[in-house]
Order: C-alpha cells, then structure tokens, then sequence
C-alpha cells in the first residue's frame, strides 16, 4: 500500500511504525474471510482491510478522529484473526493500538461514552474495588429492566452469581518445588482474575510445584496493562505495565527466573509485546525487553515439565481457543495437546477461529456484537456435547460460561487434576 506521510510525521516513532505496517498491506482481502465482525455485518468498513484504510487516511491527513472512524475502530476486537491470516505479515495489532491511542487524544466521545470508559479503566484493573462494584451490581440486577443503556445493562449481567473468597496465595511470597527444583518461575496474578476466580492461580501453583517449579509471587505486580492499552488510553496502560516490568525485573534480580508464566492469555499477549510498547524508553527499554522476554503461557511452560499424570475420568472437553492465544500468541495445539495426553477426550469446535466476543472490555462497551458472537460460539460448542468445555483466558471462560450451563473451566485446572490436585469446583457444582 502506497502512503504519503511527511518527513515531519515519521519523527513520530507511532506513525512511523504505522507507515511500516500500511506499505506491507497489498489490499488481497483475505483478512475479511477470518473477521469476525465482518462476518456479522457484511460491510467492508467493518473488516481489517476497511479499518486500515480508515486509519490510513486518519493519519496521513494528520486530523483529529471522526465519528465514523471511531465507529469502526471501535467495533474492532482486536481478536488478531486478520494476523493469522494475512499471507504479508500486516502487523494488524500495533496499527489498530496506535490508532484507538490517536483516537484517544483527538476524538471528544459522548459523555456516556465517556464516563462508562473511565469507570471501567479506574475499576477493573483494581481486583479490591472491582470486587465492590461486582457487589454492587448484583444488587442492583433486580432493576435491570429500569436501566436505559444496553452497555449499563450488561455490566450488570456480568457479575456472578457469587464471588470467590480472596485467595491469600496471590500474596507476595514464594512456593518451594516438590522434589527436586527444575525451574525458578514467577507467576503473574493478574487483576480481574483475583476478583473474579481464584482458582486458577491456586491451580497453577500447585501443579507447577508439584512438578518441580519454585514459584514467585513478585511483590508490587498488579494490572499488566492490556485493558485500557487496548482502550486507547496509553498513558495509564503504561503506567501500569511499568509497574509490572519493575516488579518482576526486582524478582530476576533477587534470583534468575526461566519463565514468567501468565494464565490469562490477554494479558500475555500485550506482556510478550513490552519490549515494542517501550523500546523508546530508555529509562525501562532494557527491563521490558527482558520480562517480554521472559513471558510464556502457562501451556508452554508445561509442556516443557511434560507433566505424566492421568485423569481418572476422561471427561469429553471440548477445547475453545482463546483469539489472544491462538493468534495474538500464535499458540494452537498445546493446550489441546496437553489435555490429550492427560487422558481427556478433546474436541474442536467449527470455526475455532472466530472471536467468542469477550474481547477485554468489548462485551460491555458493543455488547451486541457482543452476545451475537456468544451465540455463535456457544453453539458451536454445544453441537459437540460436551461435559466440559476448557479455555486459557478469564473473559472467555466468562463469557462463554453466561451462555451455557455446561460447567467451563480453566485448561491448567484439568492438568492440575490429572497430576493430583483436586478436582475442579466448577465440575462440582455442577454434579
């Protein structure tokens, strides 16, 4: 693709990344076979290649966002099927960043808008204050119908029906290995997954010890930044993933670490980037280079411990694919790999491919999109009759569990239990 940016534009390391990635696109399309939003929609503007044209003439022209442009970039999941896809190797995912941050800094949304962004932005990232206001809105569900705004209506529905007990192993402190010590890994804890299921870390410290690991829970770790990166809003997701990079930098310095593993496949995906997000950083480049380098799915890092046990019940799981992990990661088989060979039955729905629609905060800010993408994916799973259904990310398994009553729980959770934790809670309630 041809583009026309000054000299003076490309001073900019944004733009100038952004005209790196418009010249590699050679317009084929075939992003538009894999977008989810463009399967629903059917309208070009609403595919990767439209998006990018978008952008293109956004920032070319140098001019404030407009309100078509926004409506699109915002209908975006960021679920980087096109990057799969694409045969050229467009770069989809720091283009679309740099344009929501454009966006961001030059585009006056409606107050609601507004309002509902930086609630979102000021409480999910924090588990204390996010516990409260899921507190809040059960109470408040009753009066759901009174309630005007699709949006307000389905933060709402988002709350469980009950909470987790706070999990004191998200605390800082350090989980010795059982036998002989194999690995020195941290585990990132996450934010909203403190709130929301604490099993999953719980599962993960015990199956990792079990085989081997020390663990690390680094003191000051909280959000690593994805939620409001993704939002638009740079400037607190760097304060927050500098945080982060400064946290487990201090836990590499106290004793060198293998991994820094991470459960929650969104988070991963922006943790393995830190090294792009501040490589003109001199003050953090180094630091954020290192912990990029250090992040892994907690699926890899097992499958290097290549755990040997076996379940004792070889439950049907169907297996959905978390779009950060499968794409943003590029990690497909070894979840599903590892589940196999724990003795479950894997299955794999149509169209594994396509976005579930939790996206982040993209279930409550378009939740249209949204619940039509849930549906989809939902019944795609139920055509396989499962008994279970496994997933690597918090918001999908959150969001495919409000469409189904099949019990859905974390992949780690099951290779916990086939190597001698218990067995999941999600699997007991639902007995």
């Amino acid at each position: 693709m041809q583009t026309h940016f000054t000299p003076a534009q490309l001073q900019d390391p944004g733009t100038a990344r952004a005209n790196q990635i418009l010249r590699s696109c050679v317009h084929c399309g075939f992003c538009t076979a894999t977008c989810p939003t463009y399967q629903i929609l059917g309208d070009e503007l609403d595919s990767p290649r439209g998006r990018i044209y978008l952008i293109k003439d956004m920032l070319e022209q140098g001019r404030p966002a407009d309100a078509q442009t926004v409506k699109h970039v915002d209908r975006c999941l960021s679920c980087l099927s096109c990057m799969t896809t694409c045969p050229s190797g467009v770069h989809y995912m720091h283009l679309v960043d740099h344009a929501r941050a454009h966006i961001e800094k030059t585009y006056k949304r409606p107050l609601m808008d507004r309002l509902l962004r930086a609630t979102l932005a000021r409480i999910i990232p924090y588990p204390t204050r996010f516990r409260l206001a899921l507190f809040a809105a059960r109470l408040a569900r009753p009066f759901r119908g009174l309630v005007p705004d699709a949006r307000l209506r389905a933060m709402l529905d988002m709350a469980p029906a009950r909470l987790p007990p706070v999990s004191r192993n998200d605390d800082p402190q350090t989980f010795a290995p059982q036998g002989a010590q194999r690995k020195r890994i941290a585990l990132m804890t996450g934010c909203a997954q403190k709130a929301l299921n604490t099993d999953i870390n719980d599962a993960t410290i015990r199956v990792l010890t079990r085989l081997g690991c020390e663990v690390v829970i680094a003191e000051g770790q909280g959000c690593c930044g994805a939620l409001t990166h993704h939002m638009g809003k740079a400037d607190l997701a760097h304060s927050h993933a500098k945080s982060q990079i400064k946290a487990f930098a201090a836990a590499y310095r106290q004793g060198a670490l293998d991994a820094i593993v991470i459960n929650t496949s969104g988070c991963g995906t922006t943790v393995k980037d830190y090294g792009h997000m501040f490589r003109n950083d001199p003050e953090i480049a180094r630091d954020a280079a290192l912990v990029a380098s250090l992040a892994r799915d907690v699926s890899e890092v097992l499958t290097d411990l290549a755990p040997k046990g076996q379940s004792t019940e070889p439950l049907r799981v169907a297996y959905h694919s978390a779009c950060s992990l499968q794409h943003g990661q590029r990690i497909k088989t070894l979840p599903s790999d590892l589940l196999r060979k724990a003795g479950f039955t894997v299955l794999t729905p149509e169209n594994p491919h396509l976005c579930c629609g939790s996206a982040g905060t993209y279930n409550l800010l378009q939740p249209g999109l949204s619940a039509e993408l849930k549906h989809r994916k939902v019944a795609t799973l139920h055509a396989l009759e499962p008994q279970i259904i496994a997933a690597g990310n918090l918001g999908c398994m959150m969001q495919i569990g409000s469409g189904t009553r099949i019990p859905i729980v974390h992949t780690v959770e099951l290779i916990d239990w086939a190597n001698g934790g218990p067995r999941p809670k999600a699997l007991a309630e639902s007995t």
